[in-house]
Parts: C-alpha cells; sequence; structure tokens
C-alpha cells in the first residue's frame, strides 16, 4: 500500500494524469505483483489504518484540501476492495473466492466515486485519465460478468418467473455499464469551466466507450442521442483535431457506421435491391469520399447481390424427393432465372454473358458455392451450403 501511495503522490505532485491514472490500472497480465502486494494487508482495518495514515498523518503527504483528500481516500479503499474481488476471481487467493459479478460490482463502486471526485471534492480536470482507466474495465468487467453467468447457468432459475427476460438477462451487467459510462458522459459534457480548466477533454474518450458498448447491446441507435447532445453543445467543445488521434479514429469510424445504418443500404442489402442500393451510394457519394469510406461501402454491393441471386435459389423449391428421403432443394437453376431477377433489380438491361460473369466472380469470391455449366446454360450449386454463411 506503502508504493501505490507513493507512486499517487509522485504523479500528482508532478501533475500527470496518465500517470496517475497508471496507479488504479487493475491488468492482472502486467500488474498482478503489484495487485498482490497492494491486497498484502489483508483485511479492511488495516487497509482503513494505512491509507489514513498516508493521506492524513504523514508529513510527507501532498497539501490537498479536506475534500480532495477525501475523495481519493475513498478511491484507493474501494480500489483496494476491488483488488481483492480481481485476485480472488483470478484464482490467485488461497482465503477466498469470487466472481466476475462481484468483480463488476467492486469496480463499479470504484466508478461512482471517482465521478463524485469531480462533482463532491473538486478533482481538477488534468486527472481525468483516471475516468479512462475506470470506464475501461468497468466495461470489461461487465462483458466477463454476463459471459461467466451466460456461461454457469446461474439465472437459469429466474427463468420461471414471470417477468423474466433472457434477452435482458444476456446483458444483464453491460446494460448496468452503460448507464455510469453515460455519467461519465455527461460529467465531460456539462462541464462549464473554461477550455484549459474542462473536463470536456475527455468527452471522445468517454463516447467511444459508449459507442462500443451500444454496439455489442446491439442498441446502436442510442448512439443517436450521444450525437445530438454533442451537436448541441459543438459551440462550447474543443475541435476534434485537438484531441489524441486514437480518439479522433475511433469516433470517426463509429459515426460513419452510424451514417451508414441511417441511410437505405442495410434494408437495401438485405432485400437484394441493387437499383436501390446504387441510389443510396450515388446520392452520399460526395460524403462518403469525404469521409474516405466510399470504397467499403461499394464493396456491400457484393453482398446485396448475393442476396438477390440467394432469393432466386430459395425460390426454386425443392426437387421431388426419392424412395421416402427427404426433399432436397433445386441445385441447378438456369442462367435466365438468375438474369431475370438482375433486370428486375437492378433496372440495367443485363444480357446472360454478363450475368454469368457475375456469377462466375461470386463464386471466386466464396459469395457461392457451385459451377456455371456454359454450354447448358445453368449453374449447379452446392447441396450443402450453397451460399455460405446464410443458413442455405
Amino acid at each position: 500500500m506503502d508504493t501505490l501511495i507513493q507512486e499517487f503522490r509522485v504523479a500528482y505532485t508532478s501533475v500527470k494524469g496518465d500517470q496517475l491514472a497508471e496507479t488504479l490500472r487493475p491488468d492482472i497480465q502486467t500488474n498482478a505483483d503489484k495487485l498482490q502486494a497492494i491486497w498484502n494487508r489483508g483485511d479492511a482495518r488495516s487497509a482503513k489504518a494505512d491509507l489514513q495514515f498516508l493521506f492524513y498523518q504523514d508529513h510527507s503527504r501532498p497539501r490537498l484540501s479536506k475534500d480532495e483528500t477525501n475523495g481519493w481516500y475513498e478511491i484507493y479503499l474501494a480500489y483496494w476492495k476491488a483488488v481483492g474481488e480481481i485476485l480472488a476471481a483470478e484464482g490467485l487467493r488461497t482465503d477466498a473466492k469470487s466472481n466476475w459479478t462481484s468483480v463488476y460490482e467492486a469496480w463499479r463502486e470504484l466508478t461512482s466515486l471517482i465521478i463524485r471526485g469531480y462533482t463532491n471534492h473538486d478533482f481538477e480536470n488534468w486527472t481525468i485519465p483516471c475516468l479512462y482507466v475506470a470506464g475501461r474495465y468497468l466495461r470489461l468487467y461487465a462483458i466477463r460478468a454476463d459471459e461467466e453467468r451466460r456461461r454457469s447457468g446461474d439465472d437459469a432459475v429466474t427463468s420461471f418467473q414471470d417477468d423474466f427476460d433472457p434477452e435482458t438477462e444476456e446483458h444483464k451487467q453491460l446494460e448496468d455499464c452503460a448507464r455510469h459510462l453515460n455519467r461519465i458522459f455527461t460529467l465531460c459534457l456539462s462541464d462549464r469551466a473554461p477550455l484549459e480548466e474542462s473536463r470536456k477533454w475527455g468527452i471522445y474518450y468517454a463516447i467511444n466507450l459508449l459507442f462500443k458498448t451500444y454496439f455489442k447491446l446491439n442498441a446502436a441507435s442510442l448512439s443517436k442521442n450521444v450525437l445530438k447532445a454533442l451537436s448541441a453543445s459543438k459551440g462550447d467543445m474543443p475541435s476534434i483535431d485537438k484531441f489524441p488521434a486514437s480518439q479522433q479514429v475511433t469516433f470517426k469510424y463509429y459515426e460513419g457506421v452510424l451514417a451508414f445504418l441511417e441511410e437505405n443500404y442495410v434494408e437495401s442489402i438485405k432485400k437484394g435491391d441493387l437499383r436501390a442500393f446504387d441510389k443510396a451510394l450515388q446520392e452520399g457519394e460526395d460524403e462518403f469520399i469525404k469521409r474516405r469510406i466510399y470504397l467499403t461501402l461499394e464493396r456491400g454491393r457484393d453482398i446485396a447481390l448475393r442476396n438477390l441471386l440467394r432469393k432466386v435459389f430459395i425460390a426454386g423449391g425443392f426437387e421431388e424427393a426419392k424412395d421416402g428421403a427427404s426433399p432436397l432443394r433445386r441445385t441447378r437453376v438456369p442462367v435466365a432465372e438468375f438474369t431475370a431477377a438482375m433486370k428486375l433489380k437492378g433496372g440495367d438491361d443485363i444480357d446472360a454473358d454478363e450475368v454469368e460473369c457475375l456469377l462466375a466472380n461470386m463464386i471466386y469470391k466464396n459469395l457461392m458455392k457451385g459451377y456455371i455449366a456454359h454450354e447448358r446454360g445453368i449453374v449447379v450449386l452446392s447441396k450443402n451450403g450453397a451460399f455460405p454463411g446464410t443458413g442455405v
């Protein structure tokens, strides 16, 4: 514990936020010995006594305000408790066992105390990397807790309850995590201090964590609320190019994905509607080139074409069953049927040779499995997995 607080003092005196955040990093792979040393007191009374001496009585302690000292004391006590749960969950304690739900709950308490440090204890903005560490590991522990619960079946008994919702239970901790990450986002966004003293410098890290969490929850639409709130505060925000490149890249990636989802591409791809896909791509061409995602989106046309060809295959129905065997889908499909579908959904006058060329390209890319019998004018598709990854 002495070493931990000494590291805190050095970082705090040097006003180095990244170095301060490192004192709270719980990475077991790189910091196992450090975490074991922190926990070696082994009981809450001793840990409290150590921290009280180091923060309130030691003559070499930094001269913090009483409020700020109280805030950091509570944080490091919560960190000590979380370390104990982490070591137990990793099987590195002989005196106790734990699980990742307990780790998540302990880290959530630490995260709440760090947030409270800014609202109640006058933490300065140079310390916001501590929020980064808190939010990042809160998300990781939430994911591990949900995965552990799914594997162990701990919630099986609740399935008999009237209000049991398996989809909600699947990401129970991650949904809770999202609410706390949103608190970090709000904490940064709502700061009214001058920019040089503002928590707004933590906004894009918080947003990126929220994006990752919402996408993991299959709730990407919630990201739109984040973007709306960000847009409403643009006048008070530092320019995005003033933030670290890693944060810029992650933000722009998710912003691009959300822009893609808001357009008609997804529905066009699902339906195999080539005309609608081409129209949507053309209408947004300038913006997509500007965002450098045009070529990426253009490749989605292959998936739209694959889905159209798959529909033709499914529409062909089944061959007549022989000797009581299960019916099999018709695997010999005339090129003329694919040509008709492409004329209908593509809107262009396309001939059989062009269609055969497209079909050959789809087979080459492993989006279809089969071969073209050119002389007979048919495509012979695989009886098993004619369109890999689509269930047929």
